[in-house]
C-alpha cells in the first residue's frame, strides 16, 4: 500500500522528545507538509510494535535513543488534492518521550533537527496538529525525569 493516494489510512508514529523544557522538532524531507517542521516520527512497519516503531523512527530521524512515554493522544491527518481525493490519510499516535542516548544529528528525512524552547515552538512553520501536541506534552509536565 502506498503513502500516496492509499487506499485505507496509514499508521504513523510521533515523540514529543522534551528535555530541560525544550523539545526535539524535526523539519520534514518529505510530502505531506516537506518544508515544515513537526515531531520526530514516521509510518509505523509491518509487525513493529507502536513503542518500537518511536523508537526506531526517532532514531533514524534524530540520531537519539528515546523511552516513550505516556500516549498524547491519537489524530488524523486527512489531505485533499486541489480535486477533492483524499492524497494523504495518516492516523497518528503520539507519545511523550525522554532522551536515554545518542546524539543529536539530522538524518534519513529529516534535513534539520531542533532543540527548541517549548515557549517558542509556535514561531516554527509547524505542521497541522504538531502545536496542539506540544502543548499537551506541556499539560503532561513537560520533562519526565
Amino acid at each position: 500500500m502506498g503513502r500516496t493516494y492509499p487506499g485505507s489510512p496509514v499508521v504513523a508514529v510521533s515523540a514529543a522528545v522534551v528535555e530541560e523544557g525544550r523539545i526535539l522538532l524535526v523539519k520534514r524531507g518529505r510530502e505531506p507538509a516537506k518544508g515544515q517542521w513537526s515531531l520526530p516520527g514516521g509510518v509505523l512497519e509491518l509487525g513493529e510494535t507502536l513503542r518500537d516503531g518511536v523508537i526506531r523512527e526517532v532514531r533514524e530521524e534524530t540520531g537519539l535513543l528515546v523511552e516513550p512515554g505516556p500516549l498524547l493522544g491519537v489524530f488524523e491527518n486527512i489531505v485533499r488534492d486541489r480535486w477533492g481525493e483524499i492524497s494523504f490519510h495518516y492516523i497518528l499516535v503520539d507519545y511523550w518521550a525522554c532522551r536515554v542516548g545518542g546524539t543529536t544529528v539530522a538524518g534519513s528525512d529529516a534535513p534539520e533537527v531542533a532543540w527548541v524552547p517549548m515557549d517558542r515552538a509556535w514561531q516554527y512553520d509547524l505542521t497541522p496538529g504538531t502545536a496542539r501536541v506540544i502543548e499537551m506534552a506541556q499539560s503532561a509536565g513537560g520533562d519526565h525525569e
